[in-house]
């Protein structure tokens, strides 16, 4: 039931296409919960979760960031860096989520961070290889998600930080410390 609640509960908040791509999230991050030992009913939540703010107006989340003690790094980023922590903030306060693994899942899944969980893995790949995602190179990531969940984090944090590089956009600090985890790793 909490499954139907949280989907009724997110439909509204988004596009058609956002929920389309969220729905994609959930059964990709249940799917490799299953495969990698995880709990997939954690996995469904995060991934169903996991955009609750991403329309949210900037502003507001601003707000919530300053209000609540979040990273302070955040007011100076948009929607895209902002929606992760402000999700995991919804996710606690009006979904009563209290399992900090599943809030990091929603927290991190844009940036990732050193020394993320396999959940948080999961969420994190999960939301850039679901099959309604199409750019150059995305077939290669879902083909090695499914051999290796860190080598899958690895390409996909090294992916994620290529593009920005390569379009010139700003990175995220937090972004920059997991790539040096998942590197010093070696995984």
């Amino acid at each position: 039931m909490e499954r139907d609640n949280y989907i009724a509960a997110i439909k509204p908040r988004m596009p058609e296409k956002r929920y389309i791509h969220t729905i994609g999230v959930m059964e990709t991050a249940i799917h490799l919960a299953n495969k990698y030992g995880e709990k997939s009913k954690s996995a469904e939540t995060a991934a169903i979760l996991h955009d609750i703010a991403k329309y949210a107006d900037e502003d507001w989340m601003r707000k919530i960031v300053k209000d609540n003690g979040l990273d302070a790094r955040l007011v100076n980023w948009g929607s895209e860096i902002l929606h992760g922590p402000v999700g995991a903030w919804i996710a606690e306060t009006e979904f009563n989520i209290n399992d900090e693994d599943i809030l990091n899942a929603i927290r991190f899944h844009t940036t990732g961070r050193a020394g993320m969980s396999k959940l948080e893995k999961i969420i994190y790949i999960a939301d850039m290889i679901e099959p309604n995602r199409k750019f150059a190179g995305v077939d290669n990531l879902r083909k090695v998600a499914e051999e290796d969940l860190n080598l899958a984090m690895k390409a996909c944090i090294s992916h994620s930080i290529g593009f920005l590089v390569q379009t010139e956009q700003q990175i995220y600090p937090v972004s920059i410390e997991c790539f040096n985890d998942v590197i010093s790793k070696n995984a």
